[in-house]
């Protein structure tokens, strides 16, 4: 069938419905995210990342403007013109990969939007190319096989050598990208559906012969952007971009079973320019998770994660935290804002994870304005639980954990103060708490802190003696 005569324009994301943050006030935040350019190797600030969004009415509100893909395509058409049929029970997966082959060739390179209407589209994995978009419209689902055949085997990723869970090769994602610049996933709140039990079940039962697939996975990719559609059930993490720059997540609803093992939401790794913002998300583990490689394989690659905004994302997660850092963060992470973070009935609002062995680094990082209620531990520097690649790690490779500000955080029904332990033979410096309240805190109200060291202002419960401030106001954490 001939394509469309049309060229498509990508729709406007969602508007946010929260007022905007006052310009002196974001300013002064951002300046909070400088302190660690001279030790380590950070990108831009993250003041020039954060572009005005357009038409409304705030100069400093979106981080969207770091996707900078063409958005436009040549040439449109639907799943079903390539056989598909959307009754949940045929299998689409050849359906699905000859739509986007057919369609590449028929751009010839100037996009195009495969679009899936109504329905019920099972599928096994299939692979995006270049300058290209996957919409849903309202009412889509698309499914994933419950065949395992149907997600094959590809290589572990060189910063991990090996897959996640056990030894070997992976299974790939069930909507897959590698080397691609310019890819889209969007829609009018369409539903991606990994119907990940099955894999669970395997896990549960220590069945599972190989990691199991992400729902979406984009390798070394530029321009990437999900938008407005809901992700349910992913079998693993939910939507992994890795060795990926300029990516866009946004809008998202993700919702998994609170006890569905590892199904983080949003997992950047080793990738920087990201922005997260605008996402509901109800998971198995952590909301979002920043990431950058696994041990000996993560320091030999060397991918840092860097220059990321992670904003207005509410969601649970029993076991877990809202945002993570690590464990897997070899790496490096330099250079994050998270802002306007709300969580409740969850293991942590924020937490750092790290081990012996890790190497790397996390540096410049800002934390501000979250809110939480009946968290167990509100912010925490956990130490690994001998977590490792393998049995090759570098034992006197320590991580470097420094110049971290946690500001304007509210507490409620928490169970205890904050946890801050570094891992044994490191010492975690320049970390800074400011206006912190944590209120009806249930059992352990005194802080608990192993070789952390920093500075705390205007903090209830009084922080631990590592961080006292001595009454000064005018340091470097007082006056940020």
């Amino acid at each position: 069938m001939a394509p469309h005569a049309t060229v498509q324009t990508e729709p406007m994301p969602r508007p946010c419905s929260r007022p905007a943050v006052p310009l002196v006030a974001v300013l002064l935040l951002l300046a909070s995210s400088y302190l660690a350019l001279t030790r380590y190797p950070a990108a831009a600030p993250l003041a020039a990342l954060i572009a005005p969004s357009a038409g409304r009415g705030s100069a400093v509100d979106s981080c969207a403007g770091f996707y900078r893909g063409a958005g436009r395509r040549a040439v449109t058409a639907s799943v079903e013109e390539f056989g598909a049929v959307g009754d949940g029970v045929t299998s689409n997966t050849a359906a699905f990969r000859r739509a986007v082959a057919a369609l590449d060739e028929r751009a010839g390179g100037g996009g195009a939007r495969l679009e899936v209407p109504p329905g019920r589209w099972l599928t096994g994995s299939f692979n995006l190319t270049s300058r290209f978009t996957l919409f849903l419209h309202h009412g889509a689902i698309i499914l994933g096989s419950e065949d395992p055949e149907d997600w094959p085997l590809i290589a572990p990723l060189p910063s991990y050598g090996r897959g996640r869970e056990r030894l070997g090769p992976r299974h790939i994602s069930l909507i897959h990208g590698q080397d691609l610049d310019d890819v889209v996933i969007t829609g009018s709140n369409g539903t991606i559906d990994g119907q990940g039990r099955m894999w669970w079940e395997l896990w549960w039962n220590k069945t599972l012969n190989h990691t199991r697939g992400h729902l979406i996975e984009l390798v070394n990719s530029t321009n990437v952007m999900i938008s407005n559609v809901t992700l349910r059930n992913s079998p693993f993490w939910t939507v992994h971009p890795v060795y990926c720059r300029n990516v866009v997540i946004k809008d998202l609803t993700i919702l998994a079973p609170l006890n569905a093992p590892n199904t983080d939401g949003i997992d950047p790794d080793s990738s920087s320019e990201v922005c997260v913002e605008d996402c509901y998300i109800e998971s198995g583990d952590d909301l979002v998770a920043v990431k950058s490689g696994w041990d000996q394989y993560g320091i030999s690659v060397g991918k840092p994660s860097s220059n990321i905004i992670i904003q207005r994302v509410s969601g649970t997660t029993p076991t877990c935290s809202g945002v993570g850092f690590g464990s897997e963060m070899s790496g490096g992470i330099s250079n994050v804002l998270v802002r306007d973070l709300h969580i409740w009935n969850s293991a942590s609002a924020v937490r750092f994870k790290t081990d012996v062995g890790r190497g790397g680094y996390m540096t410049n990082i800002t934390i501000a304005n979250v809110t939480m209620e009946k968290v167990k531990v509100p912010i925490r520097f956990s130490r690994g639980s001998n977590d490792h690649s393998d049995d090759r790690y570098d034992r006197s490779a320590l991580p470097t954990i420094s110049d971290i500000h946690i500001v304007d955080i509210v507490g409620l029904d928490v169970q205890r103060a904050p946890m801050l332990e570094a891992v044994h033979g490191a010492v975690y410096d320049g970390i800074c708490f400011r206006n912190v309240s944590l209120r009806a805190i249930k059992h352990q109200v005194v802080w608990h802190c192993e070789s952390v060291y920093g500075e705390a202002h205007e903090v209830f419960p009084a922080p631990c003696e590592e961080l006292r401030n001595n009454g000064s106001s005018s340091s470097w954490c007082g006056l940020r």
